[in-house]
């Protein structure tokens, strides 16, 4: 047993470094074509920042548009990766141990991204400070920019402190001929590491108090966002239960990427051993379990509209439901709920193809989703005016399509210096597996028996 975990161990390592410092041609061109389109959208931010916000859909009435949406979806998908990790770690679910290295580096990668959003939505970026030098602390502003700070440090703590033991292999595996800088970087990242008992006991401890900590301070960042909303005077908004409702739909987007982010870098890094199907099955569980809840709030939310039917709710209803902003609507509702909930019920044939189908529309229809929540309660008259229009132009799609490539950029780039898969964990949990698994008993034969067989 101990030769076969040392093998696996060994194999273990070998797959998840291989990708380490590799760059091949198709990597380049990937790399190539998404750089060029976060360079497009850096140019559109520079015309927004020479024209003003008249460069962009939004106007007095609907003050908001694509970069909101943006912010909300991509601190919602940030919350997959460390709360899921989290509570997977705080429960001791041991099949975790593949899935945590992803899960963490798409929250901070995420939350990085989406906190550019606000700033982005501002006409003028160099008066953010006034917000922190001169904010209000009853301001629900003040409360997001507090929460993701928090979200953000507590996140990177997160991440790195599980890498240590993986930044210390990558220090020792190291040629001699390898850069010295990128020995460096190792070693002092490493931070002294020799997996000494007391250095694992301190490790697992930290750990474990940042997977308690973190999931708290994750419940309250999308929390204060929903407060954003539902402390406006506007139609849809005015909810006691959109803090459960954004974090519920934070929960429901994050995993859908993880299982994205999952079968890609199991198709691209041949990690088919390690991240199996098991995997995908366990997390389309709390995938379906997620969009029922989500889907039973959304009922909720447009039953108790319907019901006391007052006119701006009626306005907001027949926009939704009949108007302008239908299909968006009625896109969410069948292609990023009602559809996935059958692939995921429905689990005959193939199943990694329904599962990763399945993610793919309901970030498409969760990202739609946020636009549903936010601009049609804009365009609903407060008073005796028009119905509000909003139309995103080239520059906010050009910024939006920017984000993203930034997301997939930061992404690809860092699993060039670090693994995707948490090696120790990973191979703690296999040995941790073998150990519980009793061997098979031997079985004798009596001589009588033996004599009978051969007589």
């Amino acid at each position: 047993m101990r030769q076969s975990a040392e093998g696996y161990s060994e194999r273990l390592t070998r797959t998840a470094l291989a990708p380490l410092g590799k760059i091949s041609r198709n990597f380049v061109i990937f790399i190539a074509f998404f750089l060029a389109v976060a360079i497009w959208g850096l140019y559109a931010y520079i015309q927004q920042l020479r024209n003003g916000l008249v460069a962009t859909g939004m106007r007095d009435q609907v003050m908001w548009g694509f970069y909101l949406v943006n912010f909300v979806f991509f601190i919602g998908i940030s919350h997959a990766g460390t709360l899921i990790s989290a509570i997977l770690r705080v429960s001791h679910a041991g099949w975790r141990t593949p899935v945590t290295r992803m899960a963490e580096l798409i929250t901070v990668v995420a939350i990085s991204v989406g906190a550019l959003m606000p700033v982005i939505d501002l006409g003028r970026p160099d008066r953010v400070q006034n917000i922190i030098l001169f904010g209000r602390f009853q301001s629900p502003l003040l409360w997001d920019i507090i929460s993701i700070t928090c979200y953000l440090t507590g996140s990177l703590t997160y991440l790195y402190l599980p890498l240590i033991p993986d930044l210390a292999l990558m220090r020792d595996r190291l040629k001699a001929g390898e850069s010295s800088l990128k020995r460096s970087i190792y070693t002092a990242l490493a931070v002294g590491w020799k997996d000494s008992p007391e250095q694992r006991f301190r490790l697992e401890k930290a750990i474990g108090i940042m997977a308690v900590t973190i999931i708290p301070i994750a419940v309250s960042v999308h929390t204060v966002v929903s407060f954003v909303f539902s402390m406006l005077l506007r139609p849809g908004f005015e909810s006691t239960v959109f803090g459960i409702y954004f974090v519920v739909g934070a929960i429901f987007s994050g995993i859908a990427t993880i299982l994205i982010v999952m079968a890609i870098f199991r198709k691209l890094y041949h990690l088919e051993e390690y991240i199996t199907e098991k995997h995908f099955k366990y997390l389309s569980y709390l995938l379906l379990a997620t969009l029922l809840i989500y889907a039973y709030l959304t009922f909720g939310e447009y039953l108790t509209m319907g019901y006391t039917l007052k006119i701006d709710h009626k306005l907001l209803l027949e926009t939704l439901f009949v108007g302008q902003n239908a299909v968006w609507f009625w896109f969410f509702v069948i292609g990023g709920t009602i559809i996935p909930a059958a692939l995921l019920i429905y689990r005959r044939g193939p199943l990694l193809p329904k599962i990763l189908t399945a993610s793919v529309l309901i970030n498409i229809g969760m990202w739609i989703k946020r636009f549903v929540i936010i601009l049609p309660s804009l365009q609903v008259p407060l008073m005796p005016y028009d119905f509000g229009s909003y139309t995103p132009t080239w520059v906010e799609w050009s910024i939006t399509a920017g984000a993203i490539s930034v997301f997939i950029l930061i992404f690809a780039l860092v699993t060039r210096f670090m693994p995707v898969l948490s090696i120790w964990e990973v191979a703690e949990h296999h040995e941790a597996e073998m150990a519980s698994t009793p061997e098979p008993a031997h079985i004798s034969i009596p001589a009588s028996r033996e004599v009978g067989v051969r007589g």
